[in-house]
Order: C-alpha cells, then structure tokens, then sequence
C-alpha cells in the first residue's frame, strides 16, 4: 500500500497562497488601468465626433443613443447610454489624460466616477491625490467629496507632497463633520460621552482628521511640580512633526476654553516635545463660537491655536456651503476673524 505523501509545510502553504493573492491584485490593478484608459479614449471620440457633427443641442444625446444600440448586443451594458455618457463626462473632465496626465492606475472606475462630478479643479485633483496616497475605498471617497473635505480645510494644501514646511492648515478643518457618531445634535451630550464616541469609532475620526495623525491616548496626564493636567485627546501628526492635542467642548467657545488650551500646548511643547519636534498644536472643538471673541483673543494671530465647530449630522450641500462663505467672509483683510473664525 502506497503511502501518504508528505503534508506540505504551512510556510510553503501561506509562501503560495500570498504570491497568488499578490498576482490577483497585480492582474486586476492592470485590467482597471487598462479599462479605464479605454473609457477616457471612449470619451475622448465622442466629444471629437460632436464637435464635427450637427451643432444642434441634441445631436450628442442622439450620437450616444445610436452608439449604445449598434454595440448593445456586441458589448452589452458596458456600453449602455448611461456608461457612454459618463464615459464622455470622464474625458471632459480630464481632457489632458492622453497628454501625460497620470491616470492613476490605483483609482478603480467607480473612484473616478465620483471625482469627476467635483467642479472645482483644485478639489478634483486632492480628491485624486488623497486617494491613491491614502488608499481610499470608494465609499470613503464619496463621503470626502460630500462633506467638502477639502473646502473645508482652513488652507488649501501646497500643490505636491505634504513636506515639513507646510503650514499646519493645511490638516485643520473647519467645521468638523462627526456623523458617524450616531449622535443626535439637537440633544446635550456630555463631554466624557463625546469623547468616549469618538474613540469607539476611532478609525472613521482618524479619516475625519485627515492625513497623517496617528493616537496617542485619552485623558493624557500631563504634570508639573505641583499639578495635574488631563488633555482629552492627543494625537501626533507624523506629516507635520507635532503633537496635536483636542479639547472637546459640547457647548459654546468661552474665553477660559482658549486659555486653556493655550497653557496645554506651552505644558506640551516644554515637557513632552521630542527633539527634532515642531511645536505642538491644540485644537478646540466646540457647538459654536463668537466671532468677535475669535478676533480679539490668541486665536487671531496663533499658529498653533485654533477653534473649529464640528457637527454631528451630515450638513445638507447648503448648510455647508453657507458656513464656508461666512468663514471666508470673516478671513477677508480688514475683517477676518483669523484663521480659527
């Protein structure tokens, strides 16, 4: 009787099954790229055939009827009307891809069906670039475009890679958008629930925070000779170089909450701050705030303090895009609130 042939070694097995793994996500990375490319170049004979043919405003609906019921039966539903015309929306957005323009081969095609619906240029290539550096999922993505992640920034970031020199707002928002709580808004919430909800859920607040900030720790104890002082949330951002401490406040910004935080950062910068360390920055988080207390205080002219709002639902388009007009409102020279208003 022959006998059992030797059980391969768990290593060998774990060897293969990664090496597979790995060749599956080559091979699909590959093909989306290559799909992708093949859509923009869809797109692209589209828009050249409109522009040579009839000039009336429904030649294109009629161009992409006809095309999707010639190649309908040949291609199926990756021909539909709807796909062509995002496959048309795709090159208009980016009519520069075929001249160097990197279509990012980690982007999948639902990623750049969201991103080329963003109007704004600047917008669309943070989106692209947070993306592909981040490995954003698409459901990530869609959730960055609807809250206006990146006009919510309180400074657009530098064109490039996020260097030591870029200036800490560009990774500071304003208002912060906490939805994810499950938290009702109209209701009052403690503090210590707030701050225990956001480190249950910790992983979406580090994706709220932006890029680069990794946890320190909950209620950090910092001492001098002779006193205590706890720091809600602490946070080092490896991008910047810098502690980044939170204060959570579920009611209005008073004057004692910047004090405060101002005598957290100068604890900070003199007994935690490393060598080779930026200086600390603190970050007041609050229901809301008085403009005119804004300009008059440290928050005016700091670097390193500032005051945010956050919500806990999912503002609509127009409550946010009224709350950036009035921020900006406020940051015109002669009137500005500084950089925290």
């Amino acid at each position: 009787m022959a006998s059992e042939p030797p059980a391969a070694p768990s290593r060998l097995v774990d060897d293969v099954r990664s090496i597979l793994h790995q060749a599956r996500q080559r091979t699909f990375a590959a093909a989306n790229t290559v799909m992708v490319e093949a859509y923009w170049h869809i797109g692209q004979r589209i828009v050249q055939e409109e522009q040579c043919g009839n000039a009336r405003a429904d030649y294109g609906s009629q161009l992409i009827r006809n095309l999707a019921r010639r190649l309908g039966d040949e291609f199926g539903s990756g021909v539909s009307i709807a796909n062509l015309k995002n496959f048309r929306q795709f090159y208009l957005a980016f009519p520069d891809a075929g001249k160097g323009y990197a279509l990012r081969s980690l982007l999948t095609w639902t990623h750049w069906r969201l991103v080329m619906r963003v109007e704004n240029a600047a917008a669309r290539d943070y989106y692209i670039r947070e993306t592909a550096e981040q490995g954003w999922s698409s459901r990530q993505l869609e959730r960055a475009i609807t809250t206006h992640t990146f006009q919510r920034l309180l400074e657009a970031p530098s064109v490039g890679r996020v260097t030591r020199t870029s200036r800490p707002q560009e990774f500071i928002k304003d208002p912060y958008v906490l939805e994810f709580l499950g938290l009702p808004e109209n209701q009052h919430h403690a503090e210590l629930d707030l701050e225990a909800a956001l480190t249950t859920r910790l992983r979406d607040f580090l994706m709220e925070m932006g890029k680069g900030f990794s946890f320190v720790g909950r209620q950090l104890r910092v001492s001098t000779e002779t006193s205590h002082f706890y720091v809600d949330l602490v946070f080092y951002n490896y991008l910047l170089k810098c502690f980044v401490l939170l204060d959570l406040k579920t009611r209005k910004l008073t004057h004692a909450d910047i004090g405060q935080m101002d005598m957290y950062v100068r604890l900070f910068d003199d007994l935690k701050r490393g060598e080779g360390d930026n200086p600390t920055l603190g970050i007041i988080l609050c229901t809301d705030r008085d403009d005119t207390l804004v300009r008059y205080s440290v928050l005016q002219e700091s670097q390193q303090i500032f005051a945010s709002k956050y919500r806990l639902i999912l503002p609509s388009e127009d409550e946010l895009r009224d709350e950036l007009e009035r921020r900006h409102i406020l940051e015109l020279p002669g009137e500005e609130a500084g950089h925290a208003g």
